[in-house]
């Protein structure tokens, strides 16, 4: 807290803090789990083990920022600087283990936001305020090494997927053009806006198949279907989602001269838009899922001149379930890569992130779609492989408005030449490596960095 908190103060936390199902005080794990909490010490009990759970240090978890900005909101915005949640998992053993020994971690939490630990956390820690770290110089010209294996060293540290045409594109630039190091930030930034995820360029790239060259790219035969058939369309592929013609329609805006709401009747057009959030929602998902559809939403405000997102749809494509107990015929279990989620993990987790994201901007999740696949096909007379989507398809859509004055960008607002000014939130590396990541096959990249790329 800011300051102490008066009676009256504490009274508005603790409502502001009843929410859920409340323990039970009858049950002997709970009233151990209770004592121990209120003692602060660990269980009396010999066969009981107490697990604390919490956001990773260093990180602010979205419940925070949410219970922050309401206790703000609620009168409490000079006292209490930041709220943050944790929980106590108390679990009874026939043979407990070592105090330190935490039997399958992974089940009590998830790795990617939360630390586990046998005591209490250290909330100096976890409440820290760090100062932010100073942009880190790539030495290319140092003795011993090449610009080329200096920029490799970091492509693979800093998990930037840079491929080996981009890799000397970088080395001519620094060594040629600009005669100096790169910073850590200035190749974050590169790989981001040049990643698959962002420039598409196996999309947009020219095929040569069996010695044919292509009319079309992936991208070209998509918009192909626009190209032949653009009636009723106002842009399609050049801004963050597409914009159709729509309809007479009535809209209420508030006329600030007279103070009092006006009734327009004109033309609104509706937009479409549907991305995919499939790398994150794979390493976590319900975390990968929601800010799946609140880039999305994103996206749809910021079409035109500015767009309302009015509706949301979130669709799933995993491998088989395999739901303990109701396995079916013809399910097949491979395993997994262990830095990723199940099947039936992330069809249990990222439809309630996505819809929790749209729901707490306002905008309904009111449609999508869900699929399983796991099956083997023949490559040859002898050779079979095994199809499915592990890493699985994450699908984040919506539909929205916008007035037709507000639907075209403005080419006389940004002139060639002009400086772009990048604003960002806290100093973490939020989805850094991210995009990149994606653009790498999962189950080739780190583990740790997968985890860091949608952090």
């Amino acid at each position: 807290p800011k300051q102490e908190l008066s009676e009256e103060d504490m009274k508005v936390l603790d409502q502001l803090l009843k929410y859920g199902t409340q323990l039970s005080t009858q049950d002997r794990l709970s009233q151990v789990l209770l004592d121990a909490v209120h003692r602060g010490g660990d269980a009396r009990d010999n066969t009981t083990r107490l697990y604390y759970v919490s956001p990773r240090a260093g990180t602010i978890s979205p419940w925070s920022s949410k219970a922050t900005s309401i206790a703000h909101v609620c009168g409490l915005e000079k006292q209490i600087k930041r709220i943050e949640r944790g929980m106590v998992i108390a679990a009874s053993f026939k043979d407990a283990p070592e105090k330190d020994d935490i039997p399958n971690p992974d089940v009590l939490h998830d790795r990617m936001t939360q630390t586990i630990e046998s005591g209490p956390p250290d909330l100096d820690l976890m409440f820290a305020e760090h100062e932010p770290a100073e942009a880190q110089e790539i030495e290319l010209f140092a003795e011993g090494s090449t610009p080329k294996e200096a920029l490799q060293k970091a492509n693979r540290t800093l998990g930037l997927a840079l491929d080996a045409s981009e890799i000397d594109y970088l080395v001519d630039a620094y060594s040629n053009q600009l005669k100096r190091n790169p910073i850590d930030v200035e190749l974050f930034m590169f790989a981001q806006v040049n990643s698959e995820h962002c420039r598409h360029k196996q999309f947009n790239a020219d095929w040569t198949i069996d010695g044919m060259r292509k009319p079309n790219s992936l991208f070209g035969m998509i918009r192909n279907t626009h190209k032949k058939h653009p009636e009723y369309v106002v842009s399609a592929y050049s801004d963050n989602a597409a914009v159709l013609q729509g309809e007479h329609a009535s809209l209420w805006a508030p006329e600030h001269s007279t103070g009092e709401w006006k009734q327009t009747k004109e033309i609104v057009h509706f937009l479409a838009k549907v991305e995919t959030h499939n790398h994150p929602t794979a390493v976590s998902p319900y975390p990968g899922a929601a800010t799946g559809s609140g880039g999305e939403i994103r996206d749809e405000g910021a079409v035109g001149q500015g767009s309302k997102p009015k509706a949301g749809l979130s669709g799933f494509t995993v491998s088989d379930l395999l739901i303990p107990g109701h396995e079916q015929p013809w399910e097949l279990d491979v395993g997994r890569p262990g830095h990723i989620a199940s099947a039936l993990d992330i069809m249990l987790e990222a439809p309630i992130g996505s819809a929790a994201f749209n729901n707490e901007f306002g905008r309904p999740c009111t449609t999508g779609y869900f699929r399983t696949l796991t099956t083997e096909v023949p490559i040859d007379e002898n050779t079979t492989e095994i199809r499915g989507y592990h890493k699985p398809i994450m699908l984040a859509g919506g539909v929205g408005t916008v007035r037709p004055q507000h639907a075209l960008k403005s080419e006389e607002f940004v002139s060639a030449g002009a400086s772009l000014i990048v604003l960002g939130g806290p100093a973490m590396l939020i989805g850094l490596g991210g995009g990149a990541a994606s653009s790498v096959q999962s189950g080739e990249s780190n583990v740790e960095l997968d985890f860091a790329s949608v952090q």
